[in-house]
């Protein structure tokens, strides 16, 4: 227990994290589904939220603290929620983790512990660090507060409509191609949503006083990284095989920001 206790809070938030995405991977084993650990990583940030909120000495910003949490619970009930009319059952599995695990073989398991459990893990622990700074910070409620509350809402927004709208196209039309309403100017919305989402969170930060606040931008960083580099050439791909006409969705609109379409 020495182990934990003399290491900083940060890092001892973090381990807790660790052993929680271990469990939940040993259920992903026994069930042979790694879809079971799909709605942990969008539970977990109010929770971490609320711990640095408890911790937090009695002259924090207890108005930039609601606001945050509030912020932060809209969002993981929204994405929950959007998760669960999407779950059919502990049978249901990502088509992403099934291609996998076709590729990986024996190695499967490694690799869904590493990359499927542990990485988001990671990545949604580093994209709370701003907690660690807003939920202490004692300074009065600024201007950046208003821009972070605005972009972070905005952000929830767009992935909420994104989401409905691509949800009423495939109750309507089963397969195709959507290419209608927020889909019109950008290939992945629900992307652009997400990663504003977690820029927001950040902005806060630049309200409090720590001069080393710019270290906590690491997590908005790398989803930015994620989704550029990793979520959207695979879903480019999965789309260009199962979808007609999506080679040409790609050349006439933007990837994650929407833009005006290009016209051929």
């Amino acid at each position: 227990m020495n182990f934990f206790s003399e290491q900083h809070i940060v890092w001892q938030l973090f381990w807790a994290d660790f052993v929680a995405t271990v469990i939940i991977f040993i259920f992903s084993y026994i069930f042979r589904n790694s879809s079971i650990y799909d709605p942990y990583w969008s539970v977990i940030p109010p929770f971490i939220a609320l711990f640095w909120m408890k911790i937090a000495p009695e002259e924090a910003n207890i108005y930039r603290q609601i606001v945050v949490l509030c912020l932060v619970t809209l969002w993981s009930v929204r994405l929950t929620l959007n998760w669960i009319r999407g779950w059919t059952g502990l049978d249901h599995e990502d088509w992403r983790y099934i291609d996998i695990a076709n590729k990986t073989g024996k190695l499967y398991w490694l690799v869904s512990f590493l990359g499927i459990h542990l990485m988001p893990t990671i990545l949604v622990f580093l994209g709370c660090l701003p907690f660690y700074y807003t939920m202490i910070s004692p300074e009065p409620l600024g201007l950046f507060d208003g821009i972070a509350t605005l972009v972070t809402l905005s952000a929830i927004a767009i992935e909420a409509i994104s989401d409905e709208q691509l949800k009423s196209f495939k109750k309507k039309m089963g397969k195709g191609l959507f290419r209608s309403g927020i889909w019109a100017y950008s290939r992945h919305p629900n992307y652009f949503g997400e990663v504003t989402f977690w820029l927001g969170l950040f902005l806060f930060v630049l309200q409090t006083n720590y001069p080393d606040k710019w270290w906590m931008s690491i997590g908005f960083i790398l989803m930015v990284l994620l989704f550029v580099f990793i979520s959207v050439p695979m879903m480019d791909k999965h789309h260009m095989i199962k979808r007609p006409g999506y080679s040409q969705y790609m050349e006439e609109v933007s990837a994650i920001v929407p833009l005006p379409p290009k016209r051929h």
